[in-house]
């Protein structure tokens, strides 16, 4: 169980801490998020995540539309964890791809096995279409490995910039315009927030590339986006 870890995106500090000091004591490595687009960062930032605890009442963007987006390019589990009890909003969470709904108050002890539940349950699934290998010049991307190399060298990618190399491995030679990528990326309603591409674009080069600064890779094509080089 130590490997396993919990990101919980809630408004409330007081059930931040709670589910913190909770699942710690059970050797869960927990991440805090307090809004969506900040649990979308540390979903970006950190490709060890194995399970989401998520609020519906957000300061952002509700809990609804976050599972849904999360959900339109991901399979990582979700328990929905909300005071609202009713019948239709759990219908709805499930609906749209959440794993479990929990009301609050919550028991701890009922918490940990309903994520153990889900994970027992949701792990193993493959999250993308499994293309051949891949070369372009120095670079190799191996898709059922999830492995990339550059002159032989392994490169470790988060989760999502995984997914952005493996967007622009598929069209290889062809740029992809930015609300392309922005919404396979982070889903539908984040075509205006570029800075978030952007952002892995500069994360990605610094890995992949000789010089990021002069990217021989992952291209950019003014005025529409990115593309990686087949050469």
């Amino acid at each position: 169980m130590g490997s396993t870890c919990v990101l919980v995106v809630d408004d409330d500090r007081r059930y931040r801490d709670l589910l913190e000091l909770s699942l710690a004591r059970r050797g869960y490595r927990v991440l805090l998020a307090p809004d969506a687009l900040a649990g979308l960062n540390l979903l970006e930032r950190d490709d060890d995540v194995d399970l989401m605890i998520l609020d519906l009442m957000l300061p952002d963007l509700d809990g609804y539309e976050l599972c849904r987006r999360v959900r339109a390019y991901s399979t990582l589990p979700i328990i929905i964890l909300s005071a609202r009890d009713g019948e239709l909003e759990k219908i709805r969470a499930l609906g749209i791809g959440a794993d479990d709904y929990v009301t609050k108050p919550f028991g701890a002890e009922e918490l940990v096995a309903r994520i153990e539940a889900v994970l027992r349950r949701t792990r193993g699934g493959p999250e993308l279409i499994v293309p051949p290998p891949l070369v372009c010049g120095d670079l190799a991307i191996d898709f059922a490995a999830r492995r990339v190399s550059q002159r032989g060298r392994p490169v470790q990618l988060t989760r999502q910039e995984f997914r952005l190399l493996y967007y622009l491995a598929l069209n290889a030679g062809r740029a992809l315009v930015q609300e392309e990528l922005l919404r396979r990326l982070w889903g539908p309603g984040f075509e205006e927030q570029p800075e978030l591409l952007h952002a892995m674009v500069r994360r990605l080069r610094r890995k992949v590339e000789d010089d990021p600064a002069s990217p021989r890779h992952v291209l950019t094509q003014r005025s529409v986006g990115y593309m990686l080089a087949r050469s």
